[in-house]
């Protein structure tokens, strides 16, 4: 007897046995197995699947009102940020703190003390009972532990200036690349008082960086950190080149965050949603996104609930969410803030996902960050907008009216199109995990190969500087140069249409990021374009101070740099469409990289020229880098290999079985319509069909698992990544996958037992 799919079945499942052979069926050659529901806590997934879909019509909306009748009366209400600190504090000691914070300096003891007294005092008034420090570890993820303001020995609530400073959680349960023994628990967060502190429920949080015992980071926070003073450092000595009173560049940031919702009750009648974040089966819907009727359409009711009540709390915490719209996928949404300082703008966006999925819940609904939740439609990404700001309120990104200003423009343009030229590899690596691999290149995702798009009108005023040979210095400021320059002026903010398929877009007056994940920290990628910006900013600078030294005029010796690196870095330049066939073999053609996998985009981070980057500008060290590759490489054999169990489970215990219970249903009938002399040839027909899939339903995971065992025991992890990609992942999915979805356009709906794309996406 084969009952392979019965000795696989869950435990929760019921079958019953019948006497009755049914010699014709391979897959029951002894007994037609099929299930009823003997009692209510008897179930399969077909009645689960209609219960959520019956709580689904049963759903009513939550009424969501304004707590006060204009935001800016709550806006950042459970934030402690400097008006709060200037508020309780006495002037000497709010002064050193906003100095230390300017200038990144150490705050001192006594400065810490009265600043945690401050703070529990606001907090405690604000209902707090507890505190923590909330950082960011390798998993993608936060991470916080509690502990009560209470001290049961003085009896008294407390708060130390050395607790605001630095908490020892356990770093042994967080990834560390190697850099720590598991038996070795210390680890360290440190308070970054750059980014306000903020009341989250009845806690005080404490945004902090994470290092090891040994002083090495474990965070997404602290190489973020590191790459925007370096990158203050290099644009401010850049600046200064042409205005003496910049002293300070800001990096801002405004990430754009897609989402999927879908209802509570259907979510939980996904297994691989709750396993993997993601729809591993499922037929496309007859109707999907080809209408091109929902973005920007009405907003569904429970959905709009949902967004006033997650946006209320998030102006509490003073995040500056400002848009929201439908998304181009059917149940896809965004919301996007206004910019921010980076570091800041990143913790909101990691605090913005997590009231996200807290604000959902209350309205029985379930948000979906994953990069490709459902094949076939439109991805998630993180939109990273981003610009250089000087202490004098320029936008070093923006064209201006004034020639002079404009050449500072032009500077800081070309050398950061100059820099996506030279490290693009370690743009590609900075976006690369298992979740984006499945967005990158489709449905309006961008392509894996890093490209820059200027649009026509700068691309004429880049051309024209760069075909001008000598060029004769005027005096005056509006008329010094004959390049063509003034036709910048003209330029406004929309002057260029908009490449959606363009990873590293220019937008008017910054460049959009499009290739980051939705479910991604921004950090990582904030990290790599900080990081080679200031490298080539350097460059820049030396180079023109090479010019001066041969006697050239500055401006000039500007102007020559500039010609250079417009000549150098044309091949990263693409202003047509990135999904096309031509491109691939164009951008073949100029050498540049199209690496589709993680695995392999992350050998980038171990180049020696990336290694000798990192810690040249004291981000990360060798050793911290091969760490973060170790991680990053475990965290793609774990999502991989998630999700294969996933696929092997939801095959074998649900999909084989219920096609196994409609087959036999089948062949009832074909035995029906043979016994009456009618003819049975369509039906046989289909319980062939049916056969065929089920054999390589079976074949396939069978093959997927024998694979897995194969690959688990490669030691080398770069090896066991690159196998689990290509061995497996490659592989079966999609084998496995064809195979489900065309079962379920064969087998009864109401035998099926996953939830479907129809239900899941247009059902709210």
């Amino acid at each position: 007897m084969d009952s392979f799919w019965f000795e696989t079945a869950p435990a929760t499942h019921l079958y019953i046995f019948s006497e009755r052979r049914v010699p014709k069926n391979p897959y029951c050659t002894k007994f037609d197995y099929f299930w009823r529901q003997i009692d209510q806590k008897t179930t399969t997934m077909a009645h689960l699947r209609f219960e959520a879909l019956k709580k689904l019509n049963e759903r009513g909306r939550v009424p969501v009102d304004l707590p006060k009748p204009l935001i800016s009366q709550f806006f950042a209400e459970n934030v402690f940020g400097m008006e709060q600190l200037r508020a309780t504090l006495a002037p000497a000691i709010f002064k050193k703190v906003s100095s230390a914070i300017k200038n990144h300096e150490k705050i001192d003891d006594t400065t810490a003390d009265a600043v945690a007294s401050a703070a529990k005092s606001w907090a405690i008034a604000k209902g707090a009972s507890h505190f923590t420090h909330w950082f960011q570890p390798m998993t993608g993820g936060t991470a916080e532990k509690h502990d009560s303001f209470f001290d049961a020995l003085s009896g008294i609530e407390k708060f130390k200036g050395s607790e605001l400073v630095q908490q020892e959680p356990d770093a042994s349960s967080f990834p560390s690349g190697g850099i720590r023994s598991t038996f070795e628990a210390r680890g360290y967060t440190a308070w970054d008082p750059t980014s306000p502190m903020f009341l989250y429920g009845k806690t005080l949080c404490i945004p902090t960086i994470f290092v090891s015992y040994t002083g090495e980071t474990l965070d997404a926070k602290s190489p973020l950190l590191k790459a925007l003073k370096a990158v203050d450092v290099s644009a401010t000595r850049v600046c200064q080149l042409f205005d003496k009173d910049i002293n300070h560049v800001t990096a801002s940031l405004g990430p754009e965050q897609e989402y999927f919702v879908v209802d509570k009750a259907l979510f939980m009648a996904r297994p691989d949603l709750v396993m993997a974040g993601k729809t591993v089966f499922g037929h496309a819907p007859a109707r999907g996104q080809q209408m091109e009727d929902h973005y920007f359409g009405s907003i569904p009711g429970r959905v709009y609930d949902f967004m006033k009540e997650f946006e209320i709390e998030c102006w509490k915490l003073g995040i500056p969410v400002r848009t929201r719209h439908n998304e181009v996928a059917p149940s896809q949404f965004e919301v996007a803030p206004l910019f921010e300082e980076v570091n800041v703008a990143n913790d909101h966006n990691q605090l913005l996902m997590d009231v996200m999925s807290r604000v959902a819940d209350k309205h029985e609904l379930k948000v979906l960050f994953h990069e490709k939740p459902f094949a076939g439609l439109n991805g998630t990404g993180k939109h990273n907008n981003w610009s250089l700001i000087t202490n004098t309120g320029v936008n070093l990104y923006a064209p201006t009216s004034s020639a002079r200003d404009n050449l500072l423009f032009l500077t800081f343009f070309v050398t950061t199109i100059k820099a996506v030229h030279e490290h693009a590899d370690l743009l590609r690596a900075s976006i690369a995990t298992a979740a984006n691999d499945f967005r990158l290149g489709a449905n309006e995702a961008p392509p894996a190969i890093m490209s820059v798009f200027i649009g026509s009108q700068m691309t004429a005023v880049l051309d024209e500087l760069e075909k001008k040979g000598n060029v004769k210095i005027e005096k005056g400021d509006n008329m010094y140069m004959k390049l063509g320059i003034d036709q910048i002026p003209e330029i406004i903010l929309d002057a260029t249409d908009r490449n959606r398929t363009s990873p590293f877009a220019f937008t008017g007056n910054k460049f959009e990021f499009r290739a980051v994940g939705g479910s991604d920290n921004c950090a990582t990628a904030m990290t790599a374009l900080n990081l080679i910006v200031a490298d080539q900013l350097d460059k820049f600078h030396d180079s023109v101070a090479a010019e001066m030294e041969k006697g050239t005029e500055k401006r000039l010796a500007i102007v020559n740099v500039l010609r250079k690196y417009i000549k150098e870095s044309k091949a990263i330049r693409f202003e047509g469409d990135g999904y096309s066939d031509e491109w691939v073999k164009e951008a073949a053609k100029r050498g540049l990289g199209n690496v589709k996998n993680t695995p392999r985009a992350l050998d980038a981070y171990l180049s020696k020229r990336s290694l000798e980057l990192f810690e040249k500008h004291g981000v990360l060290s060798h050793k911290e880098v091969e760490a973060r590759n170790e991680i990053r490489l475990e965290a793609y054999i774990k999502r991989v290999q998630i999700e294969a169990r996933v696929i092997g489970d939801l095959a074998m215990n649900h999909i084989i079985p219920t096609a196994i219970v409609y087959q036999n249903k089948l062949i009832e009938n074909a035995n029906g319509l043979k016994g009456l002399g009618v003819d049975n040839k369509t039906v046989v027909q289909t319980i062939k069909e049916i056969s065929g899939h089920i054999d390589a339903i079976k074949n396939g995971v069978r093959e997927m698992i024998e694979e897995r065992k194969r690959v688990n025991k490669i030691t080398d992890t770069h090896k066991r990544a690159i196998a689990y990609c290509e061995d497996i992942k490659e592989a079966y999915f999609d084998k496995i996958r064809d195979a489900v979805d065309k079962l379920e356009l064969l087998v009864d709906d109401e035998d099926w037992p996953l939830v479907k794309y129809r239900e899941l996406l247009f059902l709210r």
